[in-house]
């Protein structure tokens, strides 16, 4: 991994963890799965499995930790890691699909959390996830909406960094 990546990655996990802390107020609407999804597309499934461990290990220090991180990270990881699967095909991909994904990622994370929580709430999984579905609901048009936001700029910004044509400053005018 080179340092363009690193710096890349450090830049999307500061994005996703300043995202998810400034719309807790929302309920689960944050741009961090939609940051994950460009960045496995982007920069493949690794970074977005770093970055997954990342923005939950990081922004969960202030927003609050527990068992539930784990599983956190887990979601985030998968839909990092389909993400980057989805971005090796060598065709350009619509952006229409991509928002599609995103939906599906907000359903997605919300069944695996579902899937690892219930039994804390005592309630069978069916009815705790059915309970849940509004929550999922709003992550994925807060998915769609964030990748229509970002997507197409990031991409842009990212392929002209990862390439390196995109200067901080000109040497030649210092």
């Amino acid at each position: 991994m080179n340092i363009y990546k690193l710096t890349l990655l450090a830049i999307l996990a500061a994005l996703a963890i300043v995202g998810r802390i400034v719309f807790t107020f929302l309920p689960n609407i944050q741009p961090a799965t939609a940051i994950i999804i460009i960045c496995g597309m982007l920069l493949g499934p690794f970074s977005a499995l770093l970055m997954a461990f990342l923005v939950t290990f990081l922004s969960n220090m202030i927003l609050g930790t527990g068992i539930w991180t784990i599983w956190q990270i887990v979601s985030w990881g998968i839909i990092g890691i389909l993400s980057g699967l989805l971005g090796k095909f060598p065709k350009r991909i619509p952006l229409f699909v991509i928002v599609l994904f995103a939906v599906f990622s907000g359903y997605l994370y919300g069944f695996i959390i579902s899937l690892t929580n219930y039994q804390i709430s005592g309630q069978m999984f069916w009815a705790y996830y059915i309970v849940g579905l509004p929550f999922d609901t709003n992550h994925a048009i807060g998915n769609a909406i964030f990748i229509v936001l970002f997507y197409p700029m990031l991409a842009y910004l990212i392929k002209k960094y990862a390439n390196g044509h995109f200067p901080i400053y000109n040497a030649h005018q210092l």
